[in-house]
């Protein structure tokens, strides 16, 4: 026996009933939620901790991993030429604190990874705000614009991967 839905579609009988069952365990479970995606989740403490969210520090961990051999030369020009525009960004309030680790040991080629440069940002508009003295700050501290726009195109240029990761601190003690 088979059971005809309408013009488009022809079922078998437990293929009817498990359809129906399952919209009836769907229009089930969207009545018991529905009220649930209408109301408030925070109490008013919480809701007000949310709207200094945007005050709390931002961090940004920034992965670098150079094409082999080429390690030590991305972290020489790094500290040369980008740590500095980083230092006067902390100096000016925009940052808070900029730090870097290496791992110890190695690590497999999908995994690896040379260099990890933490940010970490007054709040998340600093961090995303359009930050129009950087440039100012490139000139002033390198007169030379030529050999720094050489120097940072070879920093990217020994690159094989770079990639940025916001992170938020998880709370283990609750």
């Amino acid at each position: 026996m088979k059971i005809t839905l309408g013009k488009f579609s022809t079922l078998p009988p437990e293929r009817v009933l498990c359809t129906v069952v399952l919209l009836g365990i769907g229009f089930t479970l969207v009545h018991e939620v529905q009220p649930m995606i209408h109301a408030n989740p925070l109490p008013a403490a919480e809701g007000q901790a949310e709207e200094k969210h945007t005050e709390r520090p931002f961090v940004v961990e920034y992965y670098y991993k150079a094409k082999w051999g080429h390690a030590d030369e991305f972290i020489r020009l790094f500290k040369k030429n980008h740590y500095p525009v980083l230092k006067k960004q902390v100096d000016s309030g925009r940052m808070l604190r900029v730090s870097a680790v290496k791992p110890r040991y190695h690590a497999t080629e999908d995994g690896r990874w040379d260099y990890r440069v933490t940010i970490v940002f007054k709040n998340v508009e600093a961090a995303f705000a359009p930050h129009s003295e950087e440039e100012a700050i490139k000139k002033e501290l390198f007169p030379d614009q030529e050999t720094f726009r050489t120097e940072e195109e070879r920093r990217f240029e020994i690159l094989q991967a770079h990639w940025d990761v916001p992170i938020d601190d998880v709370e283990l003690e609750h």
